[in-house]
């Protein structure tokens, strides 16, 4: 019966309009950026919060039209004469609109399946209350909104919302967090605990997660929220009114104390299982992290060529391992910065990946990125070596440097010089003096590095 009153209730209003919008923004919003979630879970579920800051301003909207639905056919004062309570006239529409909007969300979170399940590793069990939480927000939004359409039943009310909304959870946060740096761009404070509050993710580290316990405070916000849209909604006097909004003041002065601050790149953590190694021991042996695991197979082929490569041309001095490095950019995880180690394991930088969920980097563009690593060591000085690098590079396979498009015209004509100086030496000069140079390089021996391979050359 109640099932039957709610459906009728759905079907007479303009949830479906407002879902067929809803879904269509969230669809948009998935699908144009496959391959910031291709592949993995964690990210899928990020991703899919993220498109809150579009989804919660029109849910908030779409609500707020539902809400003057009795002043809009001019039945409010009717009803209001009937001795029928209001809460019971609003509960059916209210829940056909909860389930409405959760449906919308997770939809929008299955569209990105396709694009996961083939290539993921491993599935992480906090994708769960990670989606729970925006399924919650969205609930809570369009439960606000119904209450703000009741209480203020103009036309303009919708787009109102709508607007601020969207600049709430998109301009608010960004300011709040720059607000914290002082005129040198250094964090100088803390990203607020209250800014966990506001459910949209914007990204998230491939090795990190946001914890449960987050997730869990997150979900006691959202539900007091929402009951206090609910309440509002049935309210019908200034007491109340007053009492309605007890729910999400509580839920914020619990919440609030126990989130950590720092924000959402503040409260993530690393995901032990992203990182663990998954490996190829048919030959040499190649490891990617669990998050990526789906790139071993594009990886092996260049990482075992490089190896028989250096080996060749300096036996008994080339590194007899590869792995990926468990940090991303300056988001560090592990302190990897040494792309050679001490136990003869090159380590390259954690590729990125393509809208299919595979690396999104040739075989040759991966082959020269570990060569180059063959020679990189993190030394803790300014001093850079890429020119020296370049010139070992070269050597190694016989070909010109390449220093890419940024480089000065004059970088590239030391570099060359310095590649015809050496290829000038005889053969076992050349491998003599490479190979020291590369013990230089990962001895930190800069100067030397650079005596070594351009020659007499400043």
């Amino acid at each position: 019966m109640i099932g039957r009153i709610m459906r009728t209730e759905v079907r007479r209003s303009a949830v479906p309009g407002i879902v067929l919008l809803l879904v269509i923004v969230g669809a948009a919003l998935m699908l144009t950026v496959t391959g910031g979630y291709a592949g993995r879970w964690t990210q899928l579920a990020v991703y899919a919060r993220s498109t809150l800051m579009m989804l919660m301003p029109l849910a908030l909207a779409g609500g707020a039209w539902l809400g003057r639905r009795d002043r809009r056919h001019r039945v409010d004062e009717l009803f209001g004469t009937t001795v029928r309570p209001r809460w019971q006239r609003s509960v059916p529409l209210a829940a056909g609109y909860a389930v409405a909007l959760a449906t919308v969300y997770l939809l929008t979170f299955l569209l990105g399946i396709p694009w996961v399940a083939p290539t993921a590793g491993y599935f992480p069990v906090a994708t769960i209350p990670i989606t729970a939480v925006g399924v919650l927000a969205l609930v809570a939004a369009g439960w606000l909104g119904m209450a703000a359409g009741r209480a203020v039943p103009r036309v303009a009310t919708a787009p109102i919302l709508a607007v601020v909304a969207f600049a709430v959870l998109t301009f608010v946060p960004d300011y709040v967090s720059m607000s914290g740096y002082d005129e040198n761009f250094t964090k100088v404070r803390p990203d607020p605990a209250a800014l966990l509050l506001a459910p949209a993710i914007s990204s998230l580290n491939d090795f990190k997660t946001i914890p449960s316990s987050v997730s869990l405070l997150q979900a006691l916000w959202l539900a007091a929220l929402a009951a206090t849209g609910l309440l509002l909604l049935g309210a019908a006097g200034r007491r109340t009114v007053a009492l309605a909004a007890l729910p999400a003041v509580v839920g914020a002065a619990v919440a609030v104390p126990l989130l950590p601050t720092g924000g959402y790149s503040g409260s993530a953590v690393l995901d032990p299982a992203a990182v663990e190694l998954v490996c190829d021991d048919d030959g040499p042996q190649v490891c990617v992290t669990r998050a990526h695991a789906a790139l071993l197979p594009k990886v092996v082929g260049p990482a075992r060529k490089t190896l028989a490569l250096i080996d060749a041309k300096l036996p008994g001095a080339a590194p007899t391992r590869v792995e990926e490095s468990r940090q991303l950019l300056d988001n560090t995880v592990r302190s990897d910065a040494n792309h050679v180690r001490d136990d003869g394991t090159l380590v390259f930088d954690a590729l990125s990946v393509g809208w299919t969920g595979f690396a999104d980097v040739s075989p040759d563009e991966l082959s020269a990125a570990l060569l180059d690593a063959a020679w990189w060591r993190e030394c803790g000085t300014e001093h850079t070596t890429y020119l020296a690098r370049a010139v070992a590079v070269a050597w190694l396979t016989g070909g010109q440097p390449d220093l890419g498009r940024g480089s000065a015209p004059e970088e590239q004509q030391k570099v060359d010089a310095a590649l015809r100086e050496l290829r000038n030496l005889p053969s076992d000069e050349q491998r003599k003096r490479v190979q020291a140079a590369r013990a230089a390089a990962l001895g930190c021996e800069i100067d030397r590095f650079h005596s070594l391979l351009f020659l007499a050359q400043p």
